[in-house]
């Protein structure tokens, strides 16, 4: 059975506040996580410590925590902290590298020439400090601990955390290209697609079955998750509510992001759009906002999400459901939803 997550937008929020009653009612309809994520406002954790506080079972995830916000021990140490707090076994650690306009223009880090390298460190020293088998040491092309380059004091000591996490903490990183869904699908536990849809398994399967062949631990593609987007937006107009999507999406995939380097554009690119792709950013970098929100293709939003009346959504969510996926964040537009997509994916059953 299909997996489900309730997302959180706090990341895009200028207050910050959270649906509440929306995360008690998908907990108790049988959803298995909610998720917050972090972009140059609102972290992702903070949110996750205050509904641990007043859920009962719901698992807290991160999509994204992003590398450059804080060093990998610290993002171990927050991680399990959070989890011993809420109860144990409660939490998802979701990564991703974002992009070079956030990581120097918000944290005052330079942008690695090898970001899956430092991504693999990252992701090697969390381990490390969640696992306790000894002091952390770690010696990579993009990380070291301890610190022994520029400005070293010389006095450095490798340590171990007092903190004893309560359960594992699976670590489950984002990525869309192959280079990433190779690296993803070899060192982590988890999977967070980035364009996802029905019919879209095959493009990544190449890269994936690769990196699973190089694993080293011994996990199953059974023990593995494969975890994807999808928001759902009732409406009795689809057209409408098409248009009126797209001038967000426009600002994402032609502005979010520098021209070259910008993850929503490559999105639309790998969902089979990449000439509207361009156009779109080639308008919005023109200042031409209208025509750029223009180019967005009506299928493109489609195809990307559930949109429509609950016959209509219900309708599709059969291809989503057998689209290879283990679960998906559900972004939603009207707390009703939450009861029908548990109803549609029978998630119901899992509360007892």
């Amino acid at each position: 059975m299909v997996k489900l997550g309730l997302g959180l937008e706090t990341w895009s929020s200028a207050t910050a506040e959270l649906p509440i009653d929306r995360i008690r009612r998908a907990e108790a309809v049988g959803f298995d996580s909610v998720w917050s994520a972090e972009a140059y406002g609102a972290d992702a954790l903070v949110p996750l410590g205050y509904i641990a506080g007043l859920t009962q079972r719901i698992r807290l995830a991160t999509g994204l925590l992003q590398l450059a916000a804080r060093p990998a021990t610290t993002a171990a140490m927050s991680l399990a902290t959070l989890d011993r707090l809420a109860g144990g076994g409660r939490v998802i650690a979701g990564l991703g590298l974002s992009g070079p306009q956030v990581v120097e223009g918000w944290y005052g880090q330079p942008w690695s020439t090898r970001p899956l390298a430092r991504l693999r460190d990252y992701v090697t020293i969390m381990r490390k400090t969640l696992e306790r088998a000894e002091p952390v040491r770690h010696v990579g092309p993009e990380i070291q601990i301890p610190y022994v380059g520029d400005g070293a004091s010389g006095l450095a000591k490798p340590l171990k955390s007092i903190l004893h996490p309560q359960a594992p903490v699976p670590i489950w990183l984002a990525g869309g290209g192959p280079q990433a869904v190779r690296l993803a699908a070899e060192i982590g536990d988890g999977w967070l697609p980035m364009g996802f849809h029905p019919g879209s398994m095959a493009h990544y399967q190449t890269a994936f079955d690769a990196g699973f062949a190089r694993r080293t631990d011994g996990m199953t593609r059974a023990q593995f998750t494969v975890w994807a987007i999808l928001p759902v937006v009732r409406t009795d107009d689809v057209a409408a509510t098409i248009a009126g999507l797209k001038p967000s999406v426009a600002m994402f995939a032609g502005g979010m992001g520098a021209k070259g380097k910008n993850f929503h554009r490559e999105q639309m690119e790998r969902c089979g759009f990449p000439d509207e792709a361009e156009r779109v950013e080639e308008y919005w970098r023109a200042g031409e906002r209208q025509r750029a929100a223009e180019a967005v293709p009506d299928d493109y939003l489609d195809s990307t999400r559930l949109i429509g009346s609950d016959r209509r959504i219900a309708e599709r969510w059969s291809a989503w459901e057998n689209a290879g996926a283990d679960g998906y964040t559900l972004f939603v537009n009207d707390d009703e939803l939450v009861d029908l997509m548990a109803d549609l994916a029978g998630t119901r059953d899992q509360t007892s």
